[in-house]
């Protein structure tokens, strides 16, 4: 309820902001409908396989270089912009993915898109405080350069620091050619894979390199499932967050752009299912959604 409750002061101008959303909405349906008529049409990708990067389509071969542009804007600001688009509550998400991690001692996790190094220093902590164990390690690995500087910094003050527990490498999700295959106990990828071209090899790879037995693990942007709730955050996302990453970071567009690229990654059970598509076995449903489906965390495992 926490968020229910944060966003209350958004709840109260919905009513004098719906004409303004209706009008965004209907400027969206415009949109598609033209980028669906320029799909039957001659345009300069037809000899070409197309993606989405947020609500435009692109080239795949283009997709690569405009996410990795993003990236490297908001490197220096991405956890400063995780609390204010999050409300903080992206701290409780990560703590619970480790939870529902529960690492045992000696465990090789490999942190995919890892960023700034949240994720890898909670893996971290959590054996050295749960198990009293310095045994673990974690190969963090992003293809942007920038972000990657930023988790090397994070670890160069922490107890890990000039230890064998951590290596840094710049590495492309859908093709880890320096992760030999079955070599890791767990793979983690925290809201990296909506990123990526082709999502259906970013699984494989993580079944190529995980040991029989070993876990995928994704923490992902998801599909809210209350109506009530899912329009009060489309007006956040689409009205708030684009005008922090300006304050902020000075730069809305590449926030636009991650906001629209939730919308368009794939609900809880689509998801669900290409994970045991790509060989993963799941238990249940094979996930959890978090607040309200804002988020949801992913497992599989290698049988």
């Amino acid at each position: 309820m926490s968020l229910l409750r944060r966003c209350q002061p958004l709840t109260r101008q919905c009513a004098k902001r719906n004409a303004a959303f209706s009008t965004w909405g209907a400027v969206r349906q415009q949109q598609q409908h033209q980028q669906g008529s320029s799909s039957s049409s001659s345009s300069p990708f037809d000899d070409q396989k197309t993606t989405h990067f947020g609500f435009r389509n692109v080239p795949e071969t283009e997709k690569e270089s405009l996410v990795h542009k993003v990236f490297a804007n908001v490197a220096g600001n991405y956890d400063v912009m995780n609390d204010a688009m999050s409300l903080g509550i992206h701290r409780i998400w990560k703590d619970q993915f480790i939870r529902s991690m529960a690492p045992g001692p000696g465990t090789k996790l490999l942190d995919v898109a890892g960023g700034t190094g949240d994720i890898a220093m909670r893996f971290l902590d959590y054996c050295r405080n749960i198990h009293h164990d310095s045994t673990a390690s974690v190969t963090m690995v992003d293809i942007n350069a920038h972000m990657l500087e930023e988790g090397k910094k994070r670890f160069q003050s922490s107890p890990y620091a000039k230890t064998n527990q951590t290596s840094f490498m710049v590495q492309n999700a859908e093709h880890l050619d320096a992760i030999e295959s079955e070599s890791v106990d767990v793979y983690t990828i925290a809201f990296g894979i909506r990123n990526c071209t082709h999502v259906d090899r970013v699984i494989q790879e993580a079944y190529r390199v995980l040991k029989p037995g070993g876990r995928f693990m994704c923490l992902e942007f998801s599909k809210v499932d209350n109506p009530l709730i899912s329009k009060v955050y489309d007006v956040y996302s689409f009205d708030v967050i684009p005008v922090l990453g300006q304050v902020i970071a000075q730069d809305r567009d590449s926030y636009q752009y991650l906001v629209e690229s939730i919308r368009k990654f794939p609900s809880q059970e689509t998801f669900a299912q290409m994970i045991r598509d790509a060989g993963f076995s799941t238990v249940g449903k094979g996930y959890e959604s978090l607040t309200f489906g804002v988020a949801a965390i992913h497992s599989g495992f290698k049988i």
